[in-house]
């Protein structure tokens, strides 16, 4: 069984508001309407075992120089097979080709960051378009448990 990686199409959208759901309503990823990710569609990977969409997440980009790793998710039953890893080194090589300097990511998982080469740093040195963009529209806001991380390509 090989894991197909590919970039995001419109009509992948259902699918991927699908396997995201859960973890949307528990408030571990932030919801982003149908429109939204057509917007973005072209910074969505997607992971695909045997033709099932098993995992996928987006690259961001915010500035010249800094890009953020949004939505992670591997399906249940899928996890602890390396697809999250898998996905996020895309990512960082798509990042790299672009010319980013350094890679933003904020998760409740911190340690799995820390082993791909991400480091704490504090919240306020976030960007402050990523808070009134997208934090504010998190059920968990303005308290938030989530750690943020970056790692320099």
């Amino acid at each position: 069984m090989q894991i197909e990686f590919v970039k995001a199409k419109l009509s992948d959208i259902p699918k991927m508001q699908e396997l995201v759901r859960p973890e949307v309503e528990s408030g571990i990823i932030l919801d982003r309407s149908d429109d939204e990710i057509a917007t973005n569609i072209r910074s969505y990977t997607l992971a695909f075992l045997d033709g099932e969409l098993v995992g996928f997440t987006a690259l961001h980009i915010h500035t010249f120089s800094l890009a953020e790793i949004r939505s992670l998710i591997v399906k249940d039953g899928f996890r602890g097979r390396k697809i999250g890893e898998k996905l996020i080194n895309k990512v960082l090589d798509e990042a790299k080709s672009l010319g980013v300097q350094r890679v933003l990511s904020l998760t409740y998982k911190q340690s799995f960051f820390e082993r791909l080469g991400f480091v704490e740093i504090p919240k306020e040195s976030l960007p402050e378009h990523k808070i009134w963009a997208d934090c504010i529209k998190c059920k968990h806001f303005p308290i938030c448990n989530e750690v943020s991380l970056i790692k320099n390509l």
